[in-house]
């Protein structure tokens, strides 16, 4: 039986080891290693975002209804590595076909990551979907036995982070080598994984517009979940830009100097962070009620970028800590509480598909448009003289957008009816 679990935490490692391998990194690569502009990085790091709308729900059918979830899962992590492995090959690719000869290369990357985070995307919320299934397949309690397993993606995205740091593979390709290498094994891996049918068939017909979870739209319709959608969509915004500037900045500071040289193991302080907080959420949830704990969050990201903004100063790389220590409370308090509050507030009929809504509204839409407005508003208006960025200026910008969201958060957000967090907090574990 404790082999079945540690499989699964095997499985939750090498899920998130093989993203943290070149996420907070690309932008380091794309921008100085490549000296492309924040405007075409941001499209490139905009097909996170696109591929985060509709690809889980499509995937989610698939493994219902046609294909065993582990096969469809391994054979998603196999196509991910194999276009992560084109990357480092695209002059080579440039050469061999005259229709990727005439395409720029910051174009080519757009399409070759597109594709492989087409593969990627789903495969989050399929690897939490074959944990639940296998550990209910042996009887384990989920509730219990999941959030250890789970905590081990969250290691693996930081020792991935120290890969690429420590391999001094940053600003080259060969952190994609590093992931899509993985990700090709962690596919092979999920073959042997125990076998996860699809659902047995049922009588009750249902519309491609509930298969795809769009009915959970008809939540706009209720002015107080509209504005919470809403503001999901704006703390999606803001949410993208840790991962697409963080590391590009802590890389722009003096040459072999400590942050420069070990930019992305120090930006691993975020995610250590992120799993200390998560386990104090059922205690501010108790103490403070759900709204509070929502505008805590928006707070700790105005403290996240400001201490960014004054990270270039005499004693910057203490504010930089201090950036990444809030980090945690900045994502986990607003995602994990917003959800909560779907669960608790919606129809039980619609409440995955809101759950749904509530990811398509922050990794979707507001991921997008603040990856391409953000890339834009930099190139055009935080560039100095000769080329280099004005990071103090982009990050105050950053803190002046979330201290808006925040108070706006704080003035229009009304919740209804007794704060049910603080009647059931066994629920922040799922």
């Amino acid at each position: 039986m404790n082999t079945v679990k540690a499989r699964l935490t095997l499985m939750s490692f090498l899920q998130f080891y093989v993203w943290g391998a070149w996420l907070t990194t690309i932008g380091t690569y794309c921008t100085e290693g490549k000296g492309w502009t924040f405007g075409q990085f941001g499209a490139i790091f905009s097909t996170l975002a696109l591929s985060s709308i509709l690809m889980p729900s499509l995937i989610g059918i698939i493994a219902d209804k046609w294909m065993r979830a582990e096969r469809l899962y391994g054979l998603l992590h196999i196509l991910y590595g194999c276009f992560l492995l084109m990357v480092p090959n695209l002059s080579w690719l440039q050469g061999q076909n005259t229709f990727f000869s005439t395409m720029p290369e910051y174009d080519l990357l757009y399409w070759v990551i597109f594709a492989a985070m087409i593969c990627y995307m789903p495969t989050i919320s399929l690897s939490n979907s074959i944990s639940y299934r296998i550990l209910n397949m042996f009887h384990f309690d989920v509730v219990k036995d999941f959030p250890p397993i789970r905590v081990w993606g969250t290691i693996g995205f930081i020792l991935a982070m120290w890969t690429t740091n420590l391999s001094g593979s940053k600003d080259n390709s060969m952190q994609f080598v590093i992931a899509g290498s993985i990700a090709i094994l962690l596919g092979i891996y999920a073959f042997t994984l125990p076998a996860c049918q699809p659902e047995e068939k049922t009588t009750e017909k249902k519309s491609l517009i509930e298969l795809l979870g769009l009915n959970a739209f008809k939540l706009f319709g209720n002015y107080q979940m509209a504005l919470f959608f809403v503001f999901s969509m704006l703390l999606g915004a803001a949410l993208q830009l840790s991962n697409m500037y963080g590391d590009a900045y802590l890389s722009s500071f003096p040459k072999d100097s400590i942050v420069e040289k070990y930019s992305t193991i120090i930006y691993s302080i975020s995610q250590v962070s992120e799993t200390v907080f998560i386990l104090s959420i059922p205690f501010f949830l108790r103490r403070f009620g759900m709204k509070k704990v929502m505008l805590f969050a928006l707070i700790a990201w105005v403290l996240r970028y400001g201490f960014f903004s004054i990270g270039g100063t005499d004693y910057g790389s203490i504010f930089i800590v201090l950036s990444c220590i809030v980090y945690g409370m900045a994502f986990d308090f607003f995602l994990i509480s917003g959800s909560m509050y779907i669960e608790t507030t919606t129809n039980p009929r619609i409440r995955s598909s809101a759950q749904g809504l509530f990811i398509m509204m922050t990794n979707g839409f507001g991921a997008y448009f603040g990856t391409v407005a953000s890339s834009w508003m930099i190139d055009h208006y935080y560039k100095f003289p000769d080329g280099s960025t004005d990071w103090t200026g982009t990050w105050t910008f950053f803190a002046a957008y979330s201290l808006v969201v925040a108070i706006l958060f704080w003035l229009l957000f009304k919740q209804n009816g007794q704060d049910s967090s603080k009647k059931d907090i066994s629920i922040s574990h799922h």
